[in-house]
């Protein structure tokens, strides 16, 4: 996929960490430039208080072999967002991807409780960082998108419309948040093709981010240590791995045949033929219904 995005233009909004992160950088391992924002810098930490920041990704976007900048932006400001998109305009005069993958829930979801058990500061926050983030950058960055004929809007989510419509997903605002996403990618869809542009909801599988390897207490040159605590782990894939279904469908001509319809990076690799970084090709969903769900031993043979 070398050079294959080398005159493309591409925002990835929320690429501090996690898939945002492993995004940005396979895109610019494909060429293309990519303004990564986020509100943890050198200079400034969110509430997260977590050590990764945008200078970070965007220098391991340099390094890949594109071009990084780093933005910081609050996507719930819209005159920063609006600010960011100008800057993209004026420097570089137009915008051919976006990927919005703003989240910064991690800490404010609570598992498996009803809405009047659920914190409502934190769930009715969830809604604000999950969704209305997610709208404004789209009212502020499509137009220039537009443009030009062949954009692509990727809508970053957890979990497939066909998993989520049969699965409750945590707690009533987690649930409605990664629906919502994916019901947005749909409805832009609709707006987007009037204009040869393709939009598309994209969920990794069980993603070993920042923040879930140090959850179980290990890194990624060892993460199988965590399968002795969670075996099913075992089907976890790198944020490299959604980084490489994004790059992929960016760079298909005839990309528009995805448009409105809900991915999967496991079902991507598929169709496009990559791996992980690590030779795998991780099915997770599939692995998550044949074999967790009915309470099978972990095995992934055939899942990876």
């Amino acid at each position: 996929m070398t050079a294959q995005l080398r005159e493309k233009v591409a925002l990835v909004a929320g690429a501090t960490r996690g898939a945002g992160r492993g995004i940005a950088v396979e895109l610019g391992a494909a060429g293309a430039t990519v303004y990564v924002t986020g509100r943890t810098t050198r200079a400034r930490q969110s509430e997260y208080m977590r050590p990764e920041t945008i200078e970070e990704t965007a220098e391991l976007v340099t390094s890949a072999g594109g071009r990084g900048i780093a933005v910081p932006v609050d996507h719930l400001v819209a005159p920063e967002v609006e600010a960011l998109v100008a800057r993209i305009r004026s420097e570089a005069g137009r915008l051919d991807i976006l990927v919005n993958d703003i989240w910064g829930c991690e800490k404010l979801f609570e598992w498996d409780k009803a809405v009047w058990e659920h914190s409502l500061d934190s769930g009715l926050r969830m809604l604000r960082l999950g969704i209305d983030t997610h709208l404004i950058t789209t009212h502020y960055a499509l137009p220039l998108m537009i443009e030009r004929p062949g954009g692509l809007l990727v809508e970053m989510t957890d979990g497939t419309a066909e998993y989520n419509a049969t699965h409750y997903r945590l707690s009533p605002f987690y649930d409605l948040v990664k629906t919502s996403v994916t019901r947005m990618a749909w409805a832009h869809a609709q707006d987007l093709a009037k204009h040869g542009a393709t939009a598309v909801s994209i969920t990794p599988g069980w993603l070993r981010s920042e923040m879930m390897l140090d959850a179980y207490g290990v890194g990624e040159e060892n993460w199988r240590d965590a399968t002795r605590v969670q075996p099913h782990f075992a089907i976890s894939e790198t944020p490299r791995f959604v980084g490489r279904a994004v790059a992929a469908i960016s760079a298909d001509p005839d990309r528009a045949r995805w448009n409105g319809q809900s991915l999967s990076s496991g079902d991507l690799a598929k169709v496009y033929g990559f791996d992980d970084i690590d030779g795998s090709r991780p099915d997770c969903w599939r692995y998550l219904i044949e074999v967790q769900e009915p309470g099978k031993p972990a095995d992934v043979r055939g899942y990876r």
